[in-house]
């Protein structure tokens, strides 16, 4: 009976072990389209970005994460280095939300109920999907198609994050987003079926668009169980 009882506290203590810590905030930052259209630069913030975050921390070294983030993605060709893009003089704005979802992996192990402050680099990836408008260029002008598509891609996130209290979570990250269209700066209309020669640019890359900024997140939930028998 002895070491049935033990075996079931231990049972117990190893799925607490791995406790529901969660986390909820915010993003703030800023966010650059990089494709046919523009400044070539990778990180150049020209506008706001801002969002929501969900994550858990399954453990001290990964989380399943999931957050939304708004902004109007804007790139003109006056601001390129490349004298033909400057000549050419194409530019567009084009509201953008997206929805990601993926895992963090963190460098070091971040304990949450550990004493001091805790630190630690942080990786992240999984897939998003971001709504954006449709338009094409006719004769330098921009068009709008009058209808919105999905483009799915895949980010890839570099940040580090600092406990401020005990609760209380400071990370600053840039992160990459490679999508899986060439649509989003308009260089390939959505309907390039019907409208075939109004496609430009490299047709062999797909449009990128980055987010730098900062979260602060909540911590809440059950501190784990660390038995020794």
């Amino acid at each position: 009976m002895r070491y049935f009882f033990i075996i079931i506290m231990s049972t117990l203590c190893f799925q607490a072990s791995y406790s529901q810590i969660y986390e909820v905030g915010v993003f703030v930052g800023g966010s650059n389209f990089i494709g046919d259209v523009g400044a070539t630069n990778y990180i150049s913030p020209n506008q706001a970005a801002f969002g929501g975050i969900i994550k858990w921390n399954r453990s001290p070294r990964h989380s399943l994460r999931l957050s939304m983030i708004f902004t109007d993605l804007k790139a003109n060709d006056s601001k390129s280095d490349d004298p033909r893009r400057v000549q050419r003089g194409y530019s567009f704005k084009s509201t953008i939300f997206e929805i990601s979802g993926g895992i963090e992996f963190t460098f070091f192990d971040f304990n949450l109920h550990g004493e001091g402050n805790k630190s630690t680099p942080y990786l992240y990836t999984g897939i998003s999907i971001a709504n954006h408008d449709n338009f094409y260029f006719n004769n330098g002008v921009l068009t709008s198609e009058n209808t919105s598509s999905w483009a799915y891609g895949i980010p890839m996130v570099l940040g580090f994050k600092t406990t401020l209290t005990n609760h209380i979570i400071l990370a600053a990250e840039i992160g990459a987003r490679y999508t899986f269209t060439d649509e989003i700066d308009g260089s390939v209309p959505d309907e390039a079926w019907r409208i075939p020669n109004y496609s430009f640019g490299n047709l062999n890359n797909n449009d990128w668009y980055t987010f730098t900024g900062v979260t602060l997140t909540y911590t809440f939930g059950r501190k784990p169980c660390y038995c020794d028998f």
